[in-house]
C-alpha cells in the first residue's frame, strides 16, 4: 500500500512539474503583453478607450529569462515577474499573432528585436504624439512590429476618436494639454491592440 501511495505521489509531482514547465514555456520571443497598470493615468486611459487594458509591452527572452519590453518611464527591459507585479491584481493577457508559425520565425524575431533596439532608452510621452522622440507603450509595440516586419497589430485612430467626456478623462486632458488639445493627432491604444483579431490568446491569468 505504502509502495502504491508512493509511486501515486511521484506520477503526480512529476505531471505538476511538466504541466507547470509547460506552461511557463508557452511565452516566446514577440508575444504582446496586456495588463491593468496601476498608474495615475491608468483610470483616465481605461474610461477613454472603454478597456480594462491600459498598459502593453512585448515579450524578449534574455540570457533565458523572458522580459517585456516597454515603455514605462523609459523605454527599458522588465523581468517578467517584476512587470506582472506591478499590475491591477497581478492579472495579465498574453497575446501571439494568429499566423505565430509563418510570422514569428527566427528572421523575423530578430527584426523585432532590431526595430525595437532603436527605441531603448527613449523618454515616457505623456502627451501621446506619434513623433519618436518620446514613445508611449502601445506606440512602442505598434511601430515594433510595424517597422520590424510589417503588421500593423490594431488600427491607428485619432484622439477624437476616444470618449473624452468623463470628467476623469477632462482632467487628464486637461492637465497634460491646458486647452488646446490635438484631437487630430494619431494615437494607437493598448485597448485597440488588445482588440486587434490579427492576435489569440496564449495565455492568462
Amino acid at each position: 500500500m505504502m509502495r502504491r501511495l508512493i509511486s501515486f505521489l511521484v506520477v503526480v509531482s512529476l505531471a505538476v512539474f511538466y504541466c507547470g514547465g509547460a506552461r511557463a514555456g508557452q511565452l516566446r520571443d514577440g508575444d504582446i503583453i496586456f495588463q491593468t497598470s496601476r498608474s495615475a493615468q491608468s483610470i483616465a486611459i481605461q474610461k477613454a478607450t472603454h478597456s480594462k487594458y491600459s498598459h502593453v509591452g512585448i515579450i524578449f527572452y534574455r540570457d533565458g529569462r523572458p522580459s517585456v519590453y516597454e515603455a514605462a518611464d523609459i523605454v527599458r527591459y522588465t523581468l517578467f515577474k517584476e512587470w506582472i507585479a506591478r499590475g491591477e491584481g497581478g492579472h495579465y493577457v498574453v497575446k501571439r499573432l494568429r499566423d505565430s508559425r509563418r510570422t514569428l520565425i527566427s528572421k523575423n524575431v530578430a527584426k523585432l528585436r532590431q526595430s525595437a533596439a532603436v527605441f531603448r532608452g527613449k523618454p515616457y510621452d505623456l502627451t501621446f504624439e506619434w513623433s519618436d522622440d518620446r514613445i508611449y507603450c502601445s506606440e512602442l509595440v505598434w511601430k515594433v512590429y510595424d517597422r520590424g516586419i510589417g503588421i500593423r497589430v490594431g488600427r491607428l485612430q485619432k484622439l477624437r476618436d476616444f470618449d473624452l467626456s468623463d470628467p476623469v478623462v477632462k482632467a487628464k486632458m486637461k492637465e497634460r494639454y491646458g486647452n488646446h488639445v490635438p484631437l487630430d493627432e494619431k494615437v494607437i491604444s493598448p485597448g485597440e491592440m488588445f482588440a486587434s483579431d490579427k492576435l489569440i490568446v496564449v495565455e492568462e491569468r
